[in-house]
């Protein structure tokens, strides 16, 4: 009887993996307006019209989102760049000071950013996306959820990048990877 109820248990946390509550594989991506981005732009999900759309939510003061600022650059230019059907969008719903806009410009600069980043000051398209951690990848195809999740399997030594694997997926009409728990710092929503 343990036996089977842990089984149970393991089969309820194995199929919970795979939702982004209350955004759930299949559901469509939550429109947003007027994010404040580092380059000065505002921008708004009508602004992205691929097939294939990143969300990358990060920020400034989590130790393991600034452990993936180099990877996330990589795969931007290596994957994304000269790809027209990818669309891709960093986005820090954090509110601390080291996570506002100004510091947000900085770190772009830094770090050397060709995507666009925006700041989501209200936290309302990380609360629709159901994001919890820095960084989490949501991954739409035609406008569905299709990956939510890490970029990799290990912070020091990766060995699979879900995040290409998903992505290269949705090109050539494979199978997405199965979903994965985000690694990194909670994120900070307001409590007013």
């Amino acid at each position: 009887m343990l036996r089977t109820i842990a089984a149970l248990t393991s089969l309820v946390l194995v199929a919970g993996a795979c939702v982004a509550a209350p955004l759930k594989v299949g559901d469509a991506m939550p429109s947003f307006s007027n994010l404040q981005t580092t380059t000065g732009k505002t921008i708004s999900s009508g602004d992205f019209n691929q097939d294939v759309i990143v969300v990358c939510v990060t920020c400034n003061h989590c130790p393991v989102a600034a452990a993936y600022e180099d990877r996330i650059v990589k795969f931007y230019k290596d994957v994304v760049a000269n790809n027209p059907k990818i669309g891709f969008l960093g986005v820090c719903v954090n509110n601390l000071d080291e996570d506002r806009l100004p510091a947000m410009k900085k770190r772009a600069e830094e770090k050397g950013f060709k995507f666009t980043y925006a700041h989501d000051a209200s936290q309302k398209f990380g609360k629709d996306l159901g994001a919890s951690k820095t960084p989490e990848f949501f991954v739409f195809h035609k406008g569905k959820l299709v990956y939510t999740g890490a970029m990799d399997d290990d912070q020091q030594k990766p060995t699979q990048n879900y995040l290409e694997q998903a992505v290269k997926a949705c090109l050539s009409g494979a199978q997405p990877p199965k979903c994965t728990e985000p690694r990194g710092c909670g994120i900070k929503y307001d409590t007013k």
